[in-house]
């Protein structure tokens, strides 16, 4: 339900789209082609606009608001840091700081103790290649194709998918590499062990003719988010780390978007027990309520900043409002067990129903994830695996994914969609009836996307 006091008021959502048409530049956006939703509130699974439309949302926002919106005892403790400590800078000891660090590093795997905190997920990325470049004193990293790291300098040459390729300097000493995605494999791998063994190969390969001592990291998402939610194959991320331990190179793990519960884990890393050198976060620490993110660090690489300065800061590192944000986030996701709450509806409910529609439905050419973490891949044939829509595609050749996501949206339903792919991402403290829910308007919008397969017929 709508709250009584957030009725439907189409004069303000006018105004709003109004002041924001006039004046808000948009991400990754032509500004005259798009057309951005008045919001006039929110709550747990759900937001709505002016007009007095609902939507579940299946994005979690952007893949971050993994306690839903709003959560009472969250919007309490930025209230009451406000009122006891609204901001200070990053050199003093402040305590909301120090217990969100303590929290987090309980959580991390293995020896990453010590935590920098940044603005965000991309900036985390930044610092650490910058930490592993200090350390290591090589100049390049490796980072795979289907991948995004942030939209800054550094993070956006790291990431690569086509967001990279308009500021792609060249000079960023990036080196990019395959990863194992055996529904597409690069590898011509017919099963997850080939994949994997083949990956792995590939990647030491491009290792030794690159130079192992130029290498400074290998920058992974551990589970890739906006790529295609691609869970790696047993034993691929142990190897990693075994080339990694090999040749002396840094081992980052990216779970800005994977961690804090979203897998049915604290990380994403926990499923594979593998422990990176550092470990990148942000999004799902305080379920974005306010802009956080940061770098757990190992014992030897912290030690290398021991009695050495480490030439990097943010003037908002670790805000008091951001890390009591964090502390009440992991708070509740404890007292309220969402971390195995996500791993029981992932393995219960979202697996086998999602693997259910695409036994009806032609347009689903692969099921994967975990937790709350999942990718449809839609495809126009299911024996040649040929996308629903072109890789990258814009404007008329994206019509059937287009097609899709407004038949979701008029049922009520807010989903992700990238590609030729929508992604089921919801809340991790969602309902089972939320789901359920959920899940019926992506049936009804599959539909759809089945008119423009090969095998359909009226």
């Amino acid at each position: 339900m709508i709250p009584q006091n957030d009725r439907p008021d189409p004069r303000t959502g006018a105004a709003v789209k109004a002041a924001d048409r006039a004046h808000v530049f948009h991400s990754w956006s032509a500004q005259d082609l798009i057309d951005p939703l008045a919001v006039a509130g929110a709550q747990g699974s759900y937001f709505w606009d002016y007009d007095g439309n609902r939507y579940l949302d299946f994005t979690s926002g952007l893949v971050f608001t993994n306690i839903g919106y709003q959560h009472p005892k969250v919007v309490a403790a930025i209230q009451e840091q406000a009122a006891r400590l609204t901001t200070f800078a990053p050199a003093f000891a402040v305590e909301a700081r120090s217990e969100a660090a303590r929290l987090i590093a309980e959580r991390t795997p293995g020896d990453l103790d010590k935590i920098f905190f940044t603005n965000a997920g991309a900036d985390a990325v930044e610092h650490a290649v910058r930490m592993a470049r200090l350390h290591t004193g090589r100049p390049k990293v490796l980072a795979a194709y289907r991948s995004y790291h942030g939209g800054t300098q550094q993070a956006i040459n790291v990431t690569g998918d086509p967001r990279r390729w308009a500021s792609d300097t060249g000079t960023a000493g990036v080196v990019h590499f395959w990863a194992p995605f055996l529904y597409r494999s690069r590898f011509y791998a017919e099963t997850a062990e080939q994949e994997c063994a083949r990956a792995l190969e590939h990647l030491e390969t491009t290792i030794v003719f690159e130079g192992p001592a130029t290498v400074a990291a290998i920058v992974l998402e551990t589970i890739p988010g906006t790529a295609g939610i691609m869970v790696p194959p047993a034993g691929y991320l142990a190897g990693v780390r075994e080339i990694c331990d090999k040749y002396g190179i840094v081992f980052v793990l990216d779970e800005v978007m994977a961690g804090f519960g979203r897998t049915g884990t604290w990380f994403a890393a926990d499923l594979f027990g593998v422990v990176p050198d550092l470990l990148t976060f942000a999004k799902g620490v305080n379920s974005g309520y306010v802009p956080l993110g940061g770098v757990a660090i190992s014992a030897e690489i912290a030690a290398t900043f021991a009695e050495r300065p480490y030439p990097g800061g943010l003037t908002y590192s670790g805000h008091p409002l951001a890390c009591a944000a964090a502390v009440a986030t992991i708070n509740v996701m404890e007292e309220e067990g969402i971390v195995e709450h996500a791993a029981r509806l992932g393995a219960d409910l979202v697996g086998p129903a999602l693997r259910e529609l695409a036994a009806r439905h032609p347009s689903v050419g692969e099921v994967r994830g975990t937790g709350m973490f999942w990718a449809l891949e839609l495809v126009r044939n299911r024996q040649t695996r040929e996308p629903l829509v072109p890789y990258n595609a814009t404007g008329q050749a994206n019509a059937p994914m287009a097609a899709f996501a407004a038949t979701a949206k008029a049922h009520g339903l807010w989903p992700f969609v990238n590609m030729n792919r929508t992604h089921v991402v919801p809340p991790c403290n969602v309902s089972e009836a939320e789901l359920k829910e959920g899940l019926a308007a992506l049936d009804t919008a599959l539909s759809v996307a089945d008119t423009y397969t090969d095998t359909y017929t009226a």
